[in-house]
């Protein structure tokens, strides 16, 4: 425990020895102050999001078992790779070689130009599709919103858009990532509610008469079938697929051992009650009906199935929660885009 104690303390002074030299993207991150539990706020952030609302669309095209079969496929599969690629960076890190990000394991493991020229323009589109996605979709859900308050207003959904946006370059000014935590904390939260208000209205929905007949059976159609099952495994695994393991065990404060361990169980303990929750009522609610974001079956032929006040609520909770997905993501592209700007000035 004592070399472990000193190797920690002599890599934490070699890297304030080297923080001048390092780019804006490496001192985002690499303000190591966290504890576990931080370390699970970050991590539900990045991958529990607005995303899971499509899983009971996914459902429709794989049924009862092969969409059950692939969300627990899909949850062992990332949680033993997000550990086990967790135990590669603290491995790295006693060392002497600690990666801040997937660009400095590219460097280390590829070589500076892979790592430059393949993992960092993924990781930039990644980053700048994550960002569109959740501006876009913050947008419509303002829009929403508007239209329920008021049925008959002339505002566009780029209006909402940009408004979204705004909101974006506020809270993209936090000085690191360790700064996120209270706003990861909140987002969790707001990921368990409107999960809940997903879960309950497909509930009451599915059984009240108000509710569409529930309809389980798959197309027949051999080339919709194949299609829609490719679809589905597509939507799953980008739901998954979001960890951005070697930033957030950055912000981790030494020692590391078993605390990206605890973050990864906070984690998924919140992933199994969103997910499945979620997938299981809404496919169970409509069946085959039901479409790509869950929330649109509230709504059917311009009446509402719940309460107006409940869409509210439900949609306020989404919004807020994605834009602390989006922050992260934001801040991250833009913090890429710091990296290039930087090294083409240094090289003249």
């Amino acid at each position: 425990m004592g070399t472990e104690f000193i190797d920690n303390v002599s890599l934490s002074h070699e890297y304030h020895d080297h923080e001048k030299e390092l780019d804006a993207g490496a001192l985002f991150v690499l303000k190591s102050k966290g504890s576990w539990v931080h370390c699970g706020y970050h991590l539900s952030t990045s991958i529990v999001a607005p995303p899971l609302l499509s899983l009971p669309f996914a459902f429709a095209s794989l049924g009862w078992w092969g969409g059950i079969l692939c969300l627990v496929i899909g949850a062992l599969v990332t949680f033993y790779s997000y550990n086990l690629l967790s135990m590669v960076l603290e491995h790295h890190a006693h060392l002497g070689r600690r990666h801040l990000r997937f660009r400095d394991m590219a460097n280390d493991i590829l070589g500076p130009r892979w790592g430059r020229y393949y993992v960092g323009p993924i990781q930039f589109m990644v980053c700048y599709g994550a960002v569109i996605g959740s501006t876009l979709l913050g947008g419509q859900c303002m829009k929403a919103i508007y239209l329920l308050l008021n049925p008959n207003g002339a505002m566009k959904l780029y209006q909402f858009v940009v408004i979204f946006g705004g909101l974006m370059l506020i809270l993209a000014q936090m000085p690191s990532f360790h700064s996120l935590r209270h706003i990861n904390l909140i987002s969790l939260l707001l990921c368990l509610a409107y999960s809940a208000c997903a879960t309950a209205g497909s509930i009451y929905i599915g059984n009240s008469s108000k509710g569409p007949n529930k309809d389980y059976s798959i197309s027949s159609d051999k080339e919709t079938q194949i299609f829609g099952v490719f679809n589905a495994i597509a939507i799953i695994a980008t739901t998954f697929g979001n960890g951005i393991i070697p930033e957030i065990q950055a912000t981790i404060a030494p020692p590391v051992k078993g605390k990206m361990f605890k973050g990864l169980c906070i984690c998924y303990a919140m992933l199994s009650t969103t997910f499945f929750s979620v997938a299981i009522s809404g496919y169970w609610a409509f069946g085959n009906q039901a479409e790509g974001l869950i929330l649109s079956n509230f709504t059917q032929n311009g009446h509402n199935l719940v309460p107006k006040s409940f869409i509210f609520i439900t949609n306020i909770f989404t919004i807020l929660q994605l834009s602390a997905v989006a922050v992260v993501c934001y801040t991250l592209y833009c913090f890429v885009i710091i990296h290039v700007s930087d090294v083409q000035y240094k090289t003249g």
